[in-house]
């Protein structure tokens, strides 16, 4: 029991770290993200940190009901899809904010809705638990992409 709350700790802290990693390579987010022109439905700035917060312990618990479901059928699949979403996400805002390649970063996201999308069709084999964490993650970047091409058409 205590190896599985390690190993479920260890995915939530780990994919934490990720995105707070990339945000560290992303400069000030807050400061850049208050200076640009924004589209409409843009979320206040203020929210947008917890709300990853809250999302990226959900990916990291996904991670884990992979990790431990017994299913053994197309694991490494999935695991490759988690890996593919993840690295997309963390460049996303090192690019966006980081290097204000707009354009780039919004295809970047497109991307990641893709990978996320495939992720969750793979997760549907293993864990339905999975697939439900990833749901809002799915919603969120739906939005994130909307607003990532708005923002670069407008700056």
């Amino acid at each position: 029991m205590l190896n599985k709350f390690l190993k479920l700790l260890a995915c939530i802290i780990g994919v934490e770290l990720i995105g707070s990693i990339s945000g560290f390579f992303a400069g000030d987010i807050p400061t850049i993200y208050a200076q640009l022109n924004k589209p409409f439905l843009a979320p206040p700035g203020n929210i947008v940190g917890p709300i990853w917060i809250v999302l990226y312990a959900l990916i990291g618990l996904a991670l884990f009901l992979v990790l431990d479901s017994k299913e053994a059928r197309n694991k490494t699949r999935a695991y490759l899809l988690f890996a593919i979403q993840l690295i997309l996400n963390f460049i996303w805002s090192i690019i966006f904010f980081g290097g204000s390649h707009f354009w780039i970063a919004s295809f970047i996201s497109l991307l990641l809705l893709i990978s996320i999308i495939f992720s969750v069709r793979e997760f549907r084999n293993i864990s339905m638990g999975a697939v439900i964490c990833f749901v809002p993650y799915l919603i969120w970047i739906i939005y994130a992409t909307y607003l990532s091409f708005g923002l670069a058409f407008l700056n």
